[in-house]
């Protein structure tokens, strides 16, 4: 029978003088936490429009917790097998 796991990804976003940072934690069933960071900021020619600033934010938050999740991945999985490994995205 085939198992469906859920993992929860909470992301605080938050401005202050033109910049904004996202914080994005990832919660796995055994309660492991990475987290992950971006941020924005506004151009000075460019409208100020808050959406875009957190849209651009998060994704380098998510970025950033990619890498992080595929770090801790190699690291269990050297080990695992005993040497390096080398996971790329």
């Amino acid at each position: 029978m085939q198992q469906t796991k859920s993992w929860t990804v909470e992301i605080a976003i938050g401005e202050h003088d033109g910049r904004t940072r996202a914080v994005a934690h990832l919660r796995t069933k055994d309660s492991d936490t990475l987290v992950g960071v971006g941020f924005a900021r506004l151009h000075p020619t460019d409208p100020d429009v808050p959406e875009i600033g957190d849209e651009i934010a998060v994704a380098r938050a998510l970025s950033d917790l990619s890498h992080r999740l595929l770090q801790a991945a190699t690291g269990d999985l050297e080990q695992v097998i005993g040497e390096p490994a080398h996971l790329v995205m």
